[in-house]
């Protein structure tokens, strides 16, 4: 979950976090790990394919030419001694097998959710419910698609009481600034609540 490694410029210890980056096909993952990025981000993307129209529902994002085939990776300082390292997810059902390997240290997540099609974020609530892993869902408002409250987007996801719901635009770095900083003191909240509980 956490790593630690001395400061290249003083002797201070910096803490990096890990966190996920999921959702559906299409949603904005690449899109927000690249803007928030403040080194050039890995990315492992490729044309999409004849082939894959038969499996990677493109409907509503038909300007989409490129998918993720294994994960996105960027890293972000929130403030001096705290980075945050971003593995963003390939959305397709049949790159799940990824998902267990990238999980593992994950301080929490970050579910991307369009709501002009928001069933496609429901494996990644489920996923990281079963494994108690903190999250919170970003709705990404695209140009033209309605617009709902967070308090709907919460209830039509049926989501855990206390499960934060942001509105977010995945271009801007502010804004996804904003959602990790969300999820970053959510998810200590929520380990700090279990740690008090185990040794209650």
């Amino acid at each position: 979950m956490v790593s630690e490694h001395s400061d290249t410029v003083g002797d201070a210890s910096a803490l990096a976090l890990k966190i996920l980056v999921a959702g559906g096909f299409g949603v904005g993952k690449t899109t927000l790990v690249g803007a928030v990025s403040e080194i050039r981000p890995l990315r492992t993307e490729e044309l999409l394919s004849e082939a894959g129209q038969l499996v990677d529902d493109t409907d509503g994002v038909d300007q989409k030419v490129t998918t993720t085939v294994a994960m996105d990776f960027g890293r972000i300082t929130i403030r001096s001694g705290l980075s945050l390292y971003l593995f963003g997810t390939p959305g397709q059902d049949r790159f799940w097998f990824l998902w267990d390997e990238l999980a593992q240290g994950a301080l929490g997540a970050v579910v991307l959710a369009d709501t002009r099609r928001l069933e496609d974020c429901f494996p990644a609530v489920d996923y990281f419910e079963h494994r108690r892993i903190p999250f919170v869902v970003a709705v990404n408002c695209f140009t033209g698609a309605r617009s709902y409250g967070a308090q709907d987007v919460s209830r039509a996801l049926d989501l855990d009481r206390g499960t934060p719901v942001v509105l977010c635009d995945a271009r801007d770095r502010d804004s996804g600034k904003e959602v990790l900083i969300r999820l970053v003191e959510y998810a200590g909240r929520m380990h700090t609540a279990r740690l008090l509980d185990s040794v209650g």
